[in-house]
């Protein structure tokens, strides 16, 4: 049975649903799973967590506080040698509060008996994770997903440390596999897909009655979900004389250029951007819907989506899915399959693929039903996280 301690930068959130799902399912499994979080939600929208499980959650102290605990640490010595030597020389240089919450945490884990921190993202929980093995011997192993791997910042603790100094590497997508083995050949051997899941049951099968049809999108409102392009093709639509109304579900940055896109095309009447919404509320959106449309992109930092979670949900809602052909998205959306990929960046071809399966609703039925099949095949939250439980396990 797998023990761990699982590291978050931030847990619960709203944007991550997938690690808060994760989480649950081991825990459901039967594993012990301790949840430390570096930072508390704030300003996220209510959702329907297990209280239980926000429970377990244990916050890590603010800036003051953790400074004052390990001042008083350092004062009386009671750190190991190399977490004292490490926070002195490192000073107040970048990141010097990943080396204060290892050297806070440690101690606490090692009370424990916790033998293995897993931290997701190669990010602030890893490189956190990363002291907590330097000062403390306590093995740590992570889950890579998008941005972290393809566009990582630039830190002390690099991603060539993490991945060097993890005894398990997760990634979500056989692209990603691919893409860690080959930039980091010495740690091939360490990398490991396992595919994000879903819990079908929670999401009922789309009924193709709404009247309009209506295109859904849910994401982040930032530029690598393609959201400027969907409101692109949904104008080209219009002009078409096709019938729709389409919902775009999430909050972010782009919110305010957005909604002067809509309103520049006068899509008022067509285009909703309806803000967060619990997974329950978007569940019932994805039933009432007729076409998910993701059409990712890439940053200008060359940053990318890997495996989007909410085309899992759109396939296990029974929705044909158009995206665009970008890392792991061809290993769900496969055309004439379960739905059609389009270029990146291109309205004119996002807009003839939507208007194809408004047009054609027994296709779409059809994509969509295949879709469903395929989210009980591949994405199985049950198998996958049994996947991954053997992994952490067996390090």
């Amino acid at each position: 049975m797998l023990r761990a301690a699982y590291l978050f930068e931030r847990f619960p959130s709203f944007g991550q649903t997938f690690c808060y799902r994760e989480v649950s399912e081991l825990i459901g499994q039967g594993a012990e799973v301790s949840i430390y979080s570096i930072r508390r939600p704030s300003g996220e929208p209510s959702q329907d967590w297990n209280e239980e499980i926000v429970r377990r959650v244990v916050y890590l102290p603010d800036e003051t506080e953790l400074l004052a605990e390990i001042t008083r640490c350092t004062r009386e010595e009671t750190l190991p040698a190399a977490a004292l030597q490490a926070i002195q020389e490192w000073g107040r240089q970048t990141d010097f509060l990943r080396l204060a919450q290892a050297a806070y945490l440690g101690p606490r884990l090692r009370a424990l008996g916790i033998e293995l921190v897993h931290a997701h993202f190669a990010g602030m929980a890893a490189r956190t994770a990363y002291w907590i093995h330097e000062f403390f011997g306590i093995d740590y192993s992570l889950t890579a997903h998008a941005n972290d791997i393809f566009a990582p910042r630039d830190f002390v603790v690099s991603l060539p440390m993490l991945l060097r100094g993890a005894v398990a590497i997760v990634t979500e997508s056989d692209f990603s596999v691919e893409y860690l083995r080959s930039h980091f050949p010495t740690e091939a051997d360490k990398v490991h897909r396992v595919y994000n899941g879903v819990d079908l049951s929670r999401f009922p099968p789309a009924e193709f009655a709404s009247d309009p049809p209506r295109i859904i999108s849910v994401g982040r409102l930032i530029t690598k979900k393609g959201f400027r392009t969907l409101i692109a093709a949904c104008a080209r639509l219009r002009r078409s004389g096709q019938r729709f109304r389409c919902e775009i579900i999430g909050e972010g940055p782009l919110f305010g250029e957005l909604m002067a896109q809509v309103a520049a095309d006068q899509l008022e009447g067509e285009v909703r951007l309806l803000g967060p919404l619990s997974q329950s509320q978007i569940a019932g959106r994805l039933a009432a819907a007729t076409v998910f449309a993701l059409p990712c992109t890439r940053d200008a930092d060359g940053g990318m989506d890997n495996l989007p979670t909410v085309i899992m949900e759109a396939m296990a809602s029974g929705l044909p899915v158009i995206s665009t052909p970008l890392a792991g998205i061809p290993e769900m959306v496969e055309p004439g399959l379960t739905g059609a990929l389009v270029p990146a960046d291109d309205p004119a071809a996002l807009a003839e693929a939507i208007g194809k399966l408004l047009g054609q609703p027994e296709e779409a039925r059809r994509l969509g039903a295949r879709g469903r099949e395929r989210a009980a095949e591949k994405f199985s939250i049950a198998t996958n996280v049994r996947a991954l439980a053997g992994i952490l396990g067996r390090r």
